[in-house]
């Protein structure tokens, strides 16, 4: 490829400097006419999944896109053979137990053999084999989940597992959570994403990843509102029995903790205008004390613990509780929060906000809120509604969504045709554009809106990854921009062009792009060269990062 060093940094710069003013507006203000069948597949595709392969679109206007959506919608009826591919990775069937005794345990033994001023990652490579140290888990836990999206046939699933991934944000560089994130999304979220909200809100609440992350695994009463202790026989001491000690968690109870109460009002459920106040979350968090985990040694799994709970009487937004009561008292109110009207218009709007538009209009969340009440919480029925409805074909909001780092890279091996072996180097470039996945360290999840992963820095980062796909340089994943231009177009700059944004944008490049790729590129020295350099430019184009 004959680029001078200018030309390059030229194309960069100006391709970012594209991007970054094509992808600060949305593509679809202004009147424009409804979408062709053609360009309700292609969305339906962006939007439903993480974009189309080679022969998708087609496939999708030969199906119907009603009848395409119906099947997304029923993943359970999608054989899906890239399932199998998994096996490879053995921590994604272990149970937190094994994944204790087999990655953690083994920390905790090396640091009695610590030697002066060794660091945490010195001994742990000088003692600990690489196939027994904790990073392993959340390297086959990220792979596993950038292979789902690339190959799965249920390609709604895998965006609704990202979506309640982020709504149920834990970060998995806390502590345990490194243990406990496996289960959360195996047995927590991904079985949950099509039935009823209120189950899959009462599992996060008890799961140990959630309750270690927000600290309520330590929360617990005040000394002089807690259960009465239970009696053990013991010794005699001034005619009495001594009380039994509680087991509390493995670093004992910290007194009351509110986090995981104002996260689950502000983020899980009612919203931050959901009409909750600070006394409410106090009183909730008094309601959610004793709801713990079992200790790290043993079988890691949620536990009351009923000698930490607050047994005096409580109020949480109107919900009276007399004084004694137990673990009742937190699933009641995690039942009243699931069926809020506040809850239903705070999911309605980030559902619509997902699959409609950065801002959704005002109309369709609120029919969509009702939807949800009307259905007692199903989230099939819900998805249903919001990707059924008239709003989610306007074109008013067709290419008018910024894709994220992880739907930007995982569509553009899609369209590429690609075949990812080794999910790694790609985890490696989300880290780079700011998504690293299960590294999200505040409770909100990674943004779903435009204006977080539009800036200079980002946008370079895609490009790069773009070039380094197209010109099947990215390792792990085997990608043939060739393949996708006929011979007798390889040698021509116009047609390279034509054929390129056919396959990879539908055909909707701009004419300031197409301006800049055509006067940006000098003629490579072979006709090979020309594809992969097109095809990497067209993924970094304002048209390929909308959806």
């Amino acid at each position: 490829m004959t680029l001078s060093c200018r030309r390059v940094c030229d194309a960069l710069a100006v391709a970012g400097l594209l991007a970054a003013l094509g992808l600060s507006e949305a593509s679809g203000s202004g009147a424009r006419p409804e979408l062709t069948e053609r360009e309700k597949a292609l969305h339906v595709l962006n939007r439903l999944g993480f974009g189309p392969r080679p022969g998708d679109v087609d496939q999708v206007v030969a199906m119907g896109v009603p009848a395409y959506i119906e099947q997304q919608l029923a993943p359970e009826r999608i054989p899906d053979p890239a399932a199998a591919g998994l096996r490879r990775f053995p921590t994604l069937e272990m149970t937190t137990a094994e994944l204790y005794d087999t990655f953690e345990r083994p920390i905790r033994e090396a640091r009695r053999e610590r030697r002066q001023g060794e660091s945490d990652e010195e001994m742990t490579r000088r003692i600990i084999p690489a196939e027994n140290r904790p990073r392993r888990i959340l390297e086959e836990l990220t792979e596993a989940r950038i292979l789902r999206a690339v190959q799965s046939e249920r390609q709604l699933n895998e965006v609704l597992v990202d979506f309640w991934m982020n709504h149920f944000n834990v970060f998995a560089g806390k502590g345990l959570d490194r243990v406990f994130i496996t289960s959360f999304e195996r047995d927590v979220v991904r079985p949950r994403l099509w039935g009823k909200f209120e189950d899959l809100l009462m599992a996060t609440a008890k799961s140990p990843a959630m309750l270690f992350y927000l600290d309520n695994a330590q929360s617990a009463a005040d000394p002089d509102l807690r259960a009465p202790r239970p009696l053990r026989l013991g010794r005699i001491l001034g005619g009495g029995l001594r009380p039994m000690r509680p087991r509390g968690p493995a670093n004992g109870p910290g007194g009351l903790n509110e986090n995981y109460a104002r996260e689950l009002m502000e983020l899980h459920t009612l919203g931050v205008d959901g009409g909750y106040t600070q006394k409410d979350v106090t009183e909730l968090a008094r309601v959610l004390t004793g709801w713990s985990i079992e200790r790290p040694e043993q079988r890691t799994g949620f536990l009351f613990r009923a000698p930490l709970h607050d047994v005096g009487s409580k109020t949480v937004l109107g919900y009276g509780f007399p004084t004694g009561g137990g673990i009742e008292e937190g699933e009641a109110m995690i039942r009243a929060l699931a069926y809020h009207p506040a809850t239903a218009r705070h999911l309605a709007f980030k559902l619509c906000r997902r699959f409609v538009a950065d801002d959704p209009p005002k109309e369709l969340v609120d029919r969509i809120a009702k939807r949800f009440l009307e259905t007692g919480g199903d989230l099939r029925e819900t998805v249903r509604a919001v990707v059924t409805s008239p709003e989610f074909f306007d074109a008013r909001y067709y290419r008018a969504k910024i894709k994220s780092p992880f739907e930007y890279v995982v569509s553009a091996v899609r369209a590429m045709g690609g075949v990812a072996d080794d999910g790694l180097p790609i985890a490696r470039r989300l880290a780079q554009m700011g998504e690293p996945l299960y590294l999200c360290q505040p409770p909100t999840g990674y943004s779903d809106t435009a204006e977080t992963w539009v800036n200079t820095g980002a946008l370079v980062a895609r490009l790069n990854c773009a070039l380094e796909l197209a010109g099947n340089r990215l390792p792990g994943t085997w990608a043939d921009a060739r393949s996708l231009v006929p011979p007798e177009s390889a040698a021509d700059m116009g047609r390279a062009v034509d054929t390129l944004s056919c396959a990879l944008v539908g055909g909707e490049l701009s004419a300031e792009t197409r301006q800049t790729l055509e006067s940006r590129i000098e003629c490579p020295a072979n006709d090979a060269a020309m594809a992969p350099l097109v095809a990497g430019l067209i993924l970094g184009s304002p048209e390929f990062q909308r959806q």
